[in-house]
C-alpha cells in the first residue's frame, strides 16, 4: 500500500480526484487537513494509506500490536484486529470500494436517518467523503477525528446545515467511537441514527445477553409491519432470519460470536439497539456475521448551535 500522507496539509492526489468522478462531482473533495500534526504523526500510529478501490483509509495502530482501519469515504470503520491478530469485525465479500455505494461492513454509518424514510436507505452519511479533523496519541492509544459538514448533495435530501464529528480511539483491547452532531443551521431539525456494526462471526453458534425485557420491534416475517414484543430471552440467538429492534436497550451487552471472542458492547447515550442476520438472502456470506447495533431511533430534535454525542465501547474480555 502506498503511503499517502503521514503529515501536513496535502491537496487532493490524482487517484482521488478520479475516485469521485461522475455523479460525485457535486460534492466536497476529500480534503485530508492535518497541518495540526506537524511532525507528530508517525509517532501517533497514524497512517493514512491507499486502500481497496483507491479509497483512502486512516489506519491506527497502538503500541500493543491492536489495528483499525477507517475509510474516508463514508468515515466507515472497516477492520479492528486485536493483539492477537484477529480481526472481529466483517466485511462482506460482495463490498464495493468504488466511492458511489456504501461500504457494505465493517461500522456504517445511518444518518440522518435509520432504515427506510423520505431519503435513501440509512441517510447519507455512509455515502459522503470525511476528512481527517484532528489525531492525537494518549499512553500509547492512538486516536483519529473525522469530520462530515452538509453540501449540496446532503441538502438535496436534508436541507439543513450541520457538523459529525468521529473520533475513533484505539486501546489495546478495545475500540471506542465518539459521534457528535451538531446543529449548525438557523433552524432546528431532527434526526435518527445507528453504527451499524458487523461482527466477524459463526452466526449458527453467536449469542447475545442484555436484552431480555426490552420493547420489540420484530421485523420478521414482514419488515414493512414491525411485530411489536417483548424480549423474554436471557440469550437470543441467530437461528435464521433476524431483524429486532430492541427499545431502551442497556448501555451494555454481551456478544458471543462463536469464535472464542466474548465481545462487550458498552454505549452512552445510544437509546436503541438492533440485532440483524439476513440468513438466505445473503446465502453466500450470512453464516459468517452478525450485525448487532448501537441506535437512536427515535428522533433527535437539535435546537441552533445545540450538539447530540453518543459513545460506543467495544471490548474484549
Amino acid at each position: 500500500m502506498a503511503i499517502l500522507a503521514a503529515v501536513a496539509s496535502i491537496s487532493v492526489p490524482n487517484f482521488l480526484s478520479s475516485s469521485i468522478s461522475g455523479h460525485r462531482q457535486n460534492r466536497r473533495p476529500m480534503g485530508i487537513a492535518m497541518a495540526s500534526l506537524g511532525g507528530k504523526a508517525a509517532s501517533l500510529g497514524l497512517e493514512i494509506v491507499e486502500g481497496d478501490g483507491g479509497l483512502p483509509k486512516v489506519c491506527l495502530s497502538s503500541e500493543n500490536g491492536s489495528k483499525t482501519e477507517i475509510y474516508l469515504f463514508g468515515g466507515c470503520v472497516t477492520s479492528w484486529k486485536v493483539p492477537s491478530g484477529r480481526d472481529l469485525l466483517f466485511v462482506r465479500p460482495d463490498a464495493v470500494f468504488n466511492g458511489k455505494k456504501p461500504v457494505s461492513g465493517g461500522i456504517p454509518h445511518c444518518f440522518p436517518q435509520f432504515g427506510p424514510g423520505p431519503m435513501q436507505q440509512h441517510g447519507f452519511a455512509r455515502n459522503m467523503n470525511w476528512s481527517v479533523a484532528n489525531s492525537d496519541e494518549i499512553e500509547g492509544s492512538p486516536n483519529v477525528t473525522l469530520e462530515l459538514k452538509d453540501d449540496s448533495y446532503s441538502h438535496s435530501m436534508w436541507d439543513f446545515c450541520f457538523q459529525a464529528l468521529y473520533k475513533v480511539v484505539l486501546h489495546s483491547k478495545s475500540l471506542s467511537t465518539y459521534l457528535t452532531i451538531t446543529n449548525t443551521d438557523k433552524k432546528p431539525f431532527s434526526f435518527s441514527s445507528a453504527l451499524h456494526t458487523y461482527f466477524h462471526a459463526s452466526a449458527a453458534d453467536a449469542s447475545v445477553k442484555g436484552l431480555k425485557g426490552c420493547k420489540t420491534l420484530n421485523k420478521d416475517p414482514d419488515p414493512s409491519n414491525p411485530l411489536e414484543g417483548k424480549e423474554e430471552r436471557e440469550v437470543i440467538t441467530f437461528p435464521g432470519f433476524v431483524d429486532c429492534i430492541y427499545l431502551g436497550a442497556p448501555k451494555e451487552l454481551q456478544l458471543n460470536n462463536g469464535l472464542g471472542d466474548i465481545i462487550n458492547i458498552q454505549n452512552k447515550n445510544w437509546s436503541d439497539a438492533v440485532l440483524w442476520n439476513p440468513h438466505l438472502q445473503m446465502e453466500s456470506c450470512y453464516k459468517d456475521f452478525v450485525c448487532v447495533e448501537n441506535a437512536q431511533i427515535g428522533k433527535v430534535q437539535l435546537e441552533p448551535e445545540q450538539s447530540w454525542v453518543a459513545e460506543q465501547h467495544l471490548s474484549i474480555s
